[in-house]
């Protein structure tokens, strides 16, 4: 398993929750970014907010000032979190976390997604 995911739940609107996305000791030193997707029941799977090998972020305009990224790395383990703030009802979803990057001595690039986590923002 190169990506495991961990952190949903349920939570009341205005609550905070936070995603943990760990990346295997395998693949972690040739991800160029960590992306994460979220898909609501009956919708298609959108980008929520992207973090590139470098530190750089992007966020999707209905996450903007409310999630945040940060990651955690040292030599053994390569963690990034999705930091939620100010939930509301529209962000229950099915969170996703996938790493892209390239193979350094195959030059294959690969394309990981991790199991989902449900995340529920209910009263």
């Amino acid at each position: 398993v190169q990506l495991v995911e961990s952190g949903g739940g349920l939570v009341q609107p205005g609550g905070s929750l936070r995603l943990s996305c760990a990346a295997s000791r395998s693949i972690f030193d040739n991800i160029s970014a960590i992306n994460w997707y979220r898909q609501a029941p009956g919708k298609q799977r959108e980008l929520v907010a992207s973090m590139t090998s470098a530190g750089n972020t992007n966020y999707a305009d209905f996450v903007k000032r409310r999630f945040t990224l940060t990651r955690h790395s040292n030599d053994h383990s390569l963690t990034v979190y999705l930091n939620m703030n100010s939930l509301k009802p529209e962000d229950t979803a099915v969170y996703y976390c996938n790493a892209e990057g390239q193979d350094a001595r195959s030059a294959i690039e690969f394309d990981y997604w991790g199991q989902g986590t449900q995340v529920t923002v209910s009263q």
